[in-house]
Formats: structure tokens, sequence, C-alpha cells
């Protein structure tokens, strides 16, 4: 069963103390400027608080200091998060999130 999705909350800043609240289960989660609400990133996840904060965090292996990092710049971030029951509910979800803004843009073009 999919749940609701939450409000949007401001990404944490970690050099705070501020943490990701987040299911810790399965779901899919929604991260956007907040300044202008462009989508920066979506996914289904089996932990969703432990997507987010893969996100956010860096990386501290070696090999990290020889390649580009796959973290976001997160001051001007927010997220929001979609609880589901099963990985293969929040897979059909964001799948069904891209079929609709697919038909949406060829739409509006």
């Amino acid at each position: 069963m999919i749940g609701r999705w939450t409000q949007w909350k401001r990404f944490p800043r970690p050099d705070r103390g501020e943490h990701v609240e987040a299911p810790i289960g399965p779901g899919i989660y929604e991260v956007r400027e907040a300044g202008n609400g462009a989508l920066v990133t979506f996914g289904a996840a089996d932990s969703v608080a432990q997507a987010l904060v893969s996100l956010a965090m860096p990386q501290r292996s070696f090999m990290s200091w020889f390649r580009a990092s796959g973290t976001l710049s997160t001051p001007n971030l927010e997220y929001r998060t979609c609880a589901t029951s099963t990985k293969d509910e929040a897979k059909s979800a964001a799948a069904s999130m891209v079929n609709r803004r697919e038909i949406w843009l060829r739409g509006a073009a």
C-alpha cells in the first residue's frame, strides 16, 4: 500500500547536527530546489532515510579523492517522501511518476 506524500522539508545540514526525517523502510523520495521547485532527483529505495542520507553525505573512501562526488550540495534543497509496503511498490510508483511527467512534458511542448 502506498502512503501519502509528506510535506516538503528542508534538507538537513549534518554540520548543524540536523537529521533526515524519513521512513526507514521502503518508499519513494523527491528532492527539489527550494527557490524554484526544480526537480533535482527522485527514486525508490529499500530504506528512504538511508537513500537521502547517502545523497547528502560525502563519500569518505580513498578512491573518492580521485572521482567526482555523487553527493548534492544541500543549502537550498528540500525533500519529501512517500512510504510503501514493499520495494516493488516503490519502484512501480516511481515508474508511474516518470510516465506522468513524460506525458505532461510532451503535452507542454
